[in-house]
């Protein structure tokens, strides 16, 4: 338990020691905080039956410049832009957490399987993440939405994503590309933890254990999982950040979010009037999109040096 707690510590103070990590996680923080407070007030809402303020339309205040009532102006329905920008945060923080967890269960239970086992679970494993990897992601991702929001799916199958969407507070094709990008970005993560799993099998700690009759469960468990997790961290801020993006370009192409604020539904709809000189919507999307994403890349960098095993030990 000391050994643990001193090298947590270590960590902990290698990564608070570096100034951008500090301004990531704070800023983190703050996107966090502001979706579980969003998606709060939208069941509540929903439970009540009013009309979120970021819904409200105004028809004497369409289209206006940033002012002191409405700080990134209005949009052509006249929707305060600020309001919309904060509420879409929800909807990026949803799909990133739920798309990591989907590609992290992927990519480190069978990297693990595939480089502790070998043989023909490794072939399988090989040929599996080798046939996703060859389809563009992107496209996967547009096609299963598309299956999903136009109703293309058989109607069990349809019906089973209608009360997964339910289940989660979503729409069903919001839910398909959870799922969409989850099985989409778990290849790169599952070759390193089967790089790394093949390197830890022939240390020595795991092959005493394997001579004292430990079952292969209770090995991955204590001496190979822990020791992959510092990888396992770092590519979660990576597919994070992959699917916030990947949601953006999905929800511009009109694929993706249908009735709740988007960036890419913004992006999208903000464009229309870059011409006449509207620029804030399509602006305050891009500039809540761009924050997001580099504070995710700054703190997995801080991660990446904070967490390095040769540099911790």
């Amino acid at each position: 338990m000391i050994r643990k707690n001193s090298v947590f510590l270590m960590i902990m103070k290698r990564l608070l020691g570096q100034k951008t990590a500090v301004v990531a996680l704070a800023v983190l923080f703050c996107y966090l905080g502001t979706a579980i407070w969003t998606e709060c007030y939208m069941v509540h809402c929903k439970r009540i039956g009013k009309e979120s303020v970021c819904n409200i339309r105004n028809a004497e205040e369409k289209n206006l410049a940033p002012s002191g009532k409405h700080w990134l102006g209005t949009d052509y329905l006249g929707r305060d832009v600020f309001l919309r920008s904060v509420f879409a945060i929800r909807t990026a923080v949803k799909v990133g957490l739920i798309a990591s967890v989907i590609a992290v269960i992927f990519g480190v239970g069978l990297g693990i399987v595939s480089g502790y086992w070998g043989g023909t679970a490794d072939d399988m494993i090989t040929w599996v993440h080798s046939t996703f990897a060859a389809i563009p992601s992107l496209l996967f991702i547009l096609a299963f939405s598309l299956l999903v929001t136009k109703g293309f799916l058989p109607e069990g199958l349809q019906n089973g994503f209608s009360a997964a969407a339910s289940l989660l507070g979503t729409e069903p094709g919001m839910f398909a590309v959870y799922l969409g990008i989850g099985l989409t970005s778990w290849i790169s993560l599952c070759r390193v933890v089967r790089a790394e799993t093949m390197r830890l099998r022939g240390t020595g700690y795991v092959l005493a254990a394997k001579a004292l009759g430990e079952p292969s469960f209770t090995i991955l468990r204590r001496h190979i999982l822990p020791n992959v997790m510092h990888v396992v961290i770092v590519y979660f801020t990576m597919i994070f950040a992959q699917a916030v993006m990947s949601e953006v370009i999905v929800s511009y192409l009109g694929l993706g979010v249908q009735f709740e604020p988007s960036w890419g539904i913004m992006i999208a709809q903000g464009q229309e009037r870059l011409w006449r000189g509207i620029w804030w919507e399509a602006g305050a999307a891009t500039l809540f999109l761009f924050v997001l994403v580099l504070a995710l890349n700054f703190l997995g960098d801080a991660l990446r040096d904070a967490l390095d095993p040769r540099i911790v030990r």
